[in-house]
């Protein structure tokens, strides 16, 4: 097998779908503080949300998980899904109502392409809220490489200029 590193023009990640343990607790979670909308319901068992018309961005089910616990630290499987809002303003409004929700941030950066937080959903699933910066703003490196940096963010402005644009 060979390695081909020009990737695939056009192709990228669909949808996530997560295993949790409280359908309605996560669904009134991306429904009400992400912004998603319920695109499918079948009961406690499994639910699909989308940003906008598409058909789902996340799948949430309960098929081997209900009332189950998160994975303990220390083994394999999802670190995040990263959720992209299309501006500045959009992720600070965003950003706004994880906090008076009541959800703890658990980290914040600005990596030079982009501006991004993290926290947990209720059952423990890593999530980063972001938004890219315009491609003309990406820094190459000098070997042609993306520069990519793990910067503070100053989230209190980040979300300031979301309530402006609202």
């Amino acid at each position: 097998m060979t390695s081909d590193t020009t990737g695939i023009p056009g192709a990228k990640i669909g949808h996530g779908h997560l295993r949790v343990a409280d359908l309605k607790r996560a669904v009134a979670f991306y429904r009400d503080v992400i912004g998603m909308r319920v695109v499918l319901q079948r009961g406690d068992q499994v639910a699909f949300l989308s940003f906008d018309d598409y058909h789902h961005h996340l799948g949430l089910n309960t098929w081997n998980s209900k009332g189950g616990t998160p994975p303990p630290k220390g083994h394999t499987g999802l670190f995040h899904l990263a959720l992209l809002f299309p501006d500045r303003a959009t992720l600070g409004q965003a950003i706004d109502r994880v906090q008076k929700a009541g959800h703890t941030l658990t980290g914040a950066a600005d990596h030079g392409v982009s501006e991004a937080v993290y926290l947990n959903d209720p059952d423990g699933n890593g999530l980063e809220l972001y938004c890219d910066r315009p491609l003309s703003e990406w820094e190459i490196e000098a070997d042609g490489t993306l520069k990519l940096v793990n910067d503070p963010l100053d989230v209190d402005t980040l979300v300031a200029d979301g309530r402006a644009a609202s």
